[in-house]
């Protein structure tokens, strides 16, 4: 099968790794440094679950060059999406599925609105990743886990081809019949905790004890909780307890990609994630007062990392 990974980031050089170590044809789109260095000297993988390296890789930044793929692994940050959705064009056959695995709830509405809803399949992800370096990922958590599902909740052959190829590689996959509520209960956790993160600038081991955070960090899963209502997904009636006992068994010192981004003074998915929140809470008349306080507080920040990248 003919894998291309449209943003070879961590999550995308993580998945993109392992699907190429279990031998799929896979194809890596990078720039800059990081694609050089994947050219010569592979793409190196450090992981808590054992070290690899694929060498060689094959890799570029113009996808037009990869040929039509079979399946495209969409991983660029949120604030990529609407132009990497149009680099991929060239890369779609009449049979090529697109899988995102974004952090957000509206990313397959914004590529499919490019490259036709009837190439997209529903997914997300639960995994700790970063680009340590040029050509090299760091993979920090025991879990790994896909969702992957139809949006008209079928169980069709593409899904299981999709599904067959990650098994195989080692990923922890689960096929669902209403991805939808997968990808909400997954914006329940990601958007909170990616809140509370870039606030203290601690990591879940520092944080999800203290009363006072915790108190706050729960305010804001109910928040989301009431947008995914308001929005007409059901969720489970437990699904705020659940997600403090996911906080609860990850790894002390587990940072999510927007906390790791606003540290290091990048851009970050800021829109995609609180201010999303915000947004659809105006929208649907539902309060969402730590949302707000939290896009009031990293806006200015996000602001001047933009104003420095257009100097």
């Amino acid at each position: 099968m003919k894998f291309a990974i449209m943003g070879t980031g961590g999550i995308g050089g993580y998945y993109g790794g392992l699907l190429s170590r279990s031998g799929q044809d896979v194809t890596f789109i990078a720039r800059g440094t990081h694609l050089q260095t994947i050219r010569e000297k592979g793409l190196i993988v450090k992981s808590v679950h054992g070290d690899f390296t694929v060498f060689p890789a094959s890799a570029t930044h113009n996808p037009s060059k990869a040929g039509i793929a079979d399946v495209i692994l969409f991983t660029t940050k949120t604030y990529q999406t609407d132009e990497a959705a149009l680099l991929i064009k060239p890369l779609i056959g009449p049979n090529t599925v697109v899988v995102s695995l974004q952090n957000g709830i509206d990313s397959a509405d914004r590529i499919g609105a490019v490259v036709g809803l009837q190439h997209m399949l529903g997914g997300t992800t639960w995994c700790s990743v970063a680009l340590e370096a040029p050509g090299v990922i760091g993979q920090y958590s025991q879990f790994r886990r896909i969702a992957l599902g139809e949006f008209n909740g079928q169980t069709t052959s593409r899904l299981q081809f999709v599904c067959d190829a990650f098994n195989a590689a080692g990923f922890t996959v689960e096929l669902c019949d209403n991805i939808l509520k997968v990808l909400w209960t997954k914006f329940v956790f990601i958007a909170p905790v990616m809140l509370i993160g870039s606030l203290t600038r601690m990591t879940f081991g520092d944080y999800r004890n203290v009363p006072e955070a915790r108190a706050v960090l729960l305010e804001a899963i109910n928040e989301v909780s009431a947008l995914a209502k308001a929005s007409g997904v059901k969720l489970d009636a437990d699904v705020a307890a659940q997600t403090l006992a996911f906080i609860d068994s990850g790894e002390p010192g587990i940072k999510p990609s927007m906390q790791r981004d606003v540290e290091s003074g990048k851009p970050s998915e800021l829109e995609s994630m609180i201010g999303a929140a915000v947004r659809l809470g105006i929208k649907h008349n539902v309060p969402t007062p730590v949302m707000r306080f939290a896009y009031a507080m990293l806006k200015p920040r996000e602001l001047h990392c933009a104003s420095l990248k257009n100097k």
